[in-house]
């Protein structure tokens, strides 16, 4: 697989790897020319390129994940920021996700994982 982290599924014959995850960036927060939207992320997903594409994704779990600080004691440790895609925004491939807790200015550029579940198979 091209992107994200891959558990090993026992079949008959062999052992294949099944993708958890697609990789998409934080590109901002949706906007117009003087106010933004902070309550509403935009996304670009790995190899969505245009409208049709983004269906696939609606409903399906986003996660940030971003390491802290423990202090004076030990390794650094990671948090989660879950939300959820809600819609396309334009037509280029980027969708629209809301957070249960906004995501940080900082986060901008970064990498999130788009989670391959729920299935609306």
């Amino acid at each position: 697989p091209t992107a994200g982290v891959c558990a090993m599924v026992k079949s008959k014959t062999s052992i294949q790897p099944v993708r958890l995850y697609q990789q998409a960036v934080f590109l901002g927060f949706k906007r117009s020319k003087a106010n933004q939207y902070t309550n509403v992320s935009l996304l670009k997903i790995r190899d969505v390129n245009d409208r049709k594409d983004t269906d696939f994704y609606l409903g399906k779990r986003v996660a940030y994940i971003y390491k802290v600080p423990r202090g004076t004691r030990g390794l650094p440790h990671t948090r989660v920021i879950w939300g959820r895609i809600a819609r396309a925004h334009g037509n280029s491939g980027v969708v629209r996700a809301r957070f249960h807790t906004n995501l940080p200015a900082k986060a901008m550029g970064k990498s999130v994982r788009v989670m391959l579940y729920p299935s609306r198979v």
